[in-house]
């Protein structure tokens, strides 16, 4: 009996998924997705690929994260993030380029302080038709094309992040440190956004700016700054989004044009039992750019996925974009454009765990 009992508090104390504590648990996480793509104007020959891609409908990670009751409604948190790409096996970046964060949480809200996924991001993937899909979403970035991607920033090194909630209401900010001797400002990051949500309804609103080093120079930096609005409406099985990006980049380190975009997308997703169906738009209004240079792009998007369980997912995406003045254009945020247009499809699964 007494062996018996030293074996099981051996292991529920190294159980990762259970607690090793009353107070205190870890839990080990991750989301697995992989699909194969066909993709049209692959190159500058304008030949078509097929190809194994990581992550078709969401990026695949795996990590850690916990918490410990440190009573008075108050808890330790903490999180351990990184990147998995599925097509190679190896890291997409550095250990734990994602998240790795410790903080504070309870009635006042969550503080944390690390890497982490900014303000804004928490907030615009919530009103993103595609759930921010790697392939065939702009909704954090736009095409891969022209001088910039008019896109905002995932997420800060050296961040102190507070997030909270009041009724309908839920807002946060994020401040990234420049850490540059003699210049608080110079490579300082901040976000901040505001939701409110009533009943199906849901609106938001979002403000980030980057700040670059000051030039010697010309005593200016780049400033890079990006606002949102959006809105979502949900009705039976059918959900409606709505949402505006604006995108200006202040160039200040040369005597170099500004660069600005709006960004806009709308979409629907219709949910039946084991099945969803997502039908989107985005597009991209170039700014401040020589005439007959800016491409416009446009995005149209479909999507089903069937559910074979709580965890596992099949999808099956098709996307198509297309542009104006004979400019490259491409789908992906990450791969340059080809040809003035590319269509492209992807089956994949996702799994959970």
């Amino acid at each position: 009996m007494k062996k018996s009992a030293l074996s099981l508090a051996v292991l529920a104390a190294l159980s990762l998924g259970g607690t090793a504590h009353a107070q205190t648990s870890v839990q080990v996480y991750g989301l697995i997705d992989a699909g194969v793509e066909y993709l049209n104007h692959a190159n500058a020959a304008g030949d078509s690929v097929v190809k194994v891609v990581s992550g078709g409908k969401n990026t695949s990670r795996w990590g850690f994260r916990g918490s410990e009751d440190l009573g008075n409604g108050t808890k330790a948190v903490f999180g351990l993030e990184g990147g998995i790409l599925m097509d190679t096996g190896a890291a997409d970046g550095a250990l734990f380029k994602r998240q790795a964060y410790v903080g504070l949480e309870g009635a006042y809200g969550r503080a944390v302080i690390g890497r982490s996924f900014t303000t804004v991001y928490d907030f615009v993937i919530k009103y993103d038709p595609m759930g921010f899909a790697p392939n065939y979403s702009w909704a954090t970035s736009g095409a891969a094309t022209g001088p910039s991607k008019y896109g905002m920033t995932t997420a800060f090194d050296n961040l102190i992040k507070y997030s909270g909630t009041t009724g309908e209401f839920s807002y946060g900010a994020t401040i990234g440190l420049g850490e540059q001797p003699g210049s608080s400002a110079d490579a300082r990051k901040y976000a901040v956004a505001t939701a409110w949500n009533h009943g199906g309804l849901g609106l938001m609103a979002a403000f980030e700016q980057v700040n670059g080093t000051t030039v010697a120079a010309t005593g200016r930096r780049d400033e890079n700054r990006v606002f949102h609005v959006a809105g979502t409406y949900k009705a039976g099985n059918f959900q409606y989004f709505a949402a505006m990006r604006g995108y200006k980049l202040e160039a200040g380190r040369a005597a170099t044009a500004d660069v600005r975009a709006d960004t806009y997308w709308g979409g629907i997703v219709d949910t039946i039992g084991k099945v969803t169906l997502t039908g989107a738009v985005y597009h991209v209004n170039v700014k401040n750019v020589a005439a007959n240079a800016d491409a416009d792009p446009t995005m149209y998007v479909a999507r089903g996925m069937y559910a074979l369980s709580k965890r596992t997912d099949l999808y099956l995406a098709a996307a198509h974009v297309n542009g104006k003045h004979n400019q490259l254009v491409g789908l992906s945020r990450d791969d340059a454009g080809f040809g003035t247009s590319q269509t492209g499809v992807t089956a994949g699964i996702q799994h959970r765990f």
